[in-house]
């Protein structure tokens, strides 16, 4: 299968919007969404198969990256998604090698269940901060897709 554009590396930090970061607001994404994070946690073998891509990118996009919180949070080299990504040409060996090197300048929550926990904690009230990051994200997306 044939390849048009392939994954680019992690972004140097993770997004102020990253479910992953321990000091981003609570509540900016849906519940579907930090249900994905748990699924990291498993093991190798139990884990999905596709890389967590950026939420500031769509899919599609020739800038689509790997998210950073999730390659900083999630012991890279035992993340089951990167490793099929590079067999399967999705990613070069230099993008499969920067996940695994990378090192998140700003700290992150310990796993996938404790940053969905403090995701989903604001979703029900979401606060001024949490507000104004979805509107932020909805205007970037938006720019993506005109």
């Amino acid at each position: 299968m044939p390849v048009t554009s392939l994954v680019g590396p992690p972004a140097p930090r993770p997004c102020e919007s990253c479910p992953y970061r321990c000091d981003v607001a609570p509540g900016i994404w849906a519940q579907e969404e930090y249900d994905k994070l748990r699924r990291y946690d498993a093991p190798t073998a139990e884990q999905p198969r596709r890389l967590f891509l950026c939420h500031q990118n769509d899919a599609g996009s020739d800038t689509r990256r790997p998210c950073a919180g999730w390659v900083g949070c999630h012991s890279s080299d035992n993340l089951l998604a990167p490793r099929i990504a590079l067999l399967e040409g999705r990613i070069t060996p230099e993008t499969f090698q920067a996940i695994i090197d990378y090192e998140s300048p700003v700290p992150l929550a310990a796993s996938g269940a404790e940053a969905a926990e403090h995701g989903e904690s604001g979703i029900a009230r979401p606060g001024t901060e949490t507000q104004r990051l979805i509107d932020k994200i909805a205007r970037v997306r938006s720019d993506l897709i005109s």
